[in-house]
């Protein structure tokens, strides 16, 4: 589908001509029933269903339609050749395999279908010693030092405060404070009037007076609510069951400050057996399914915990956390990150 074509319902009608003759072209049935699904496109063909995938709806936004549906025959989940990230064809098909009955994933090169093999997951990354130093001064403030794809960052409460970048020029690398890029930049140029520990100082004053629970909604108290909502749970373990728990990274590395996808911990519960949290904020299909991926990656025999608000908590994310292969426990947190 073409990058150029940004209006949902126009995407949805050409994503959904695309799939019907595919479909067609595949099974030879003419008796094709239209399932539109804003940019995503489904048809149902005999009790078995075909979902195009599109624009960050990945295997769980077609699992949950399979189950709203309630079709009879197998799901097959139709992805693009060429695309990266969530919706590669060895991704989609590896979290498939993580569920039960598990979807048949297709990738699609220009008109032709052919299965899609689970890709491997990512190397963890090592961090690397000279970015633990330089971000020495952040956790000495009381930040909390993440790894993540081998990025060091710090975060209050889990809005991220600053990372360690590498030097345009030359082997070293330095601190850069600040909420998101822009912001990092801006201090930046601070730096070059006032001091960089009063800039540092200045970063982390302000987040800690808005990112509290007592505070009026702004922006630094909604922005990255799962990771705020995973620092709590880090704290205090024994909210999930478990007797102690470091940050993790996500299966894949995050698009920018404001990408939903869930936090994640790990560690072991009271009798020493493994545990993989995934925090989550607001209802995303999706979410599940990479929850359940970065258990994959971590441990596979892990118990998974899936932690979000009350409120969260529909009967599609029960059904699809039931739906796994090894199911994943619900937990029920609220707090300050629910706003």
């Amino acid at each position: 589908m073409s990058a150029t074509v940004s209006d949902p319902e126009l995407r949805g009608r050409l994503n959904l001509a695309k799939l019907r003759s595919v479909v067609r072209a595949r099974t030879g049935s003419e008796n094709l029933e239209d399932r539109p699904l804003g940019p995503m496109a489904a048809v149902v063909v005999e009790g078995s269903g075909y979902v195009l995938l599109d624009r960050g709806a990945g295997i769980g936004a077609a699992l949950a339609w399979a189950q709203r549906s309630g079709l009879s025959g197998t799901i097959h989940v139709v992805v693009d050749g060429d695309a990266e990230g969530p919706l590669a064809p060895g991704v989609v098909a590896r979290r498939a395999r993580l569920f039960t009955p598990q979807p048949v994933v297709l990738r699609l090169d220009g008109t032709v279908l052919s299965p899609a093999e689970p890709g491997p997951h990512l190397p963890i990354l090592p961090a690397d010693p000279a970015h633990l130093a330089a971000i020495e001064p952040l956790r000495r403030a009381g930040a909390e030092i993440v790894v993540e794809h081998g990025v060091v960052m710090a975060e209050l409460n889990g809005l991220e405060v600053g990372r360690v970048m590498a030097d345009q020029e030359g082997p070293g690398v330095h601190l850069e404070v600040g909420v998101g890029r822009y912001d990092r930049e801006a201090a930046q140029v601070m730096e070059q009037i006032r001091s960089a520990a009063e800039v540092r100082e200045d970063v982390l004053d302000v987040v800690r007076r808005h990112r509290r629970a007592d505070e009026p909604p702004h922006l630094l108290n909604r922005l990255a609510r799962q990771r705020w909502l995973r620092s709590r749970v880090v704290a205090e373990p024994g909210l999930v069951g478990a007797a102690r728990l470091e940050p993790l990274e996500p299966p894949l590395p995050r698009d920018n400050l404001i990408d939903p996808v869930p936090a994640f911990a790990a560690g072991v519960d009271d009798a020493g057996r493994p545990m993989v949290v995934a925090c989550a904020v607001g209802v995303d299909a999706e979410a599940i399914a990479v929850a359940a991926d970065g258990r994959d990656r971590f441990d596979p025999e892990a118990e998974l915990v899936y932690v979000c608000p009350a409120r969260d908590q529909y009967p599609i994310i029960h059904a699809l956390a039931a739906a796994l292969v090894r199911p994943a426990r619900l937990v029920a947190l609220d707090g300050e990150w629910i706003r």
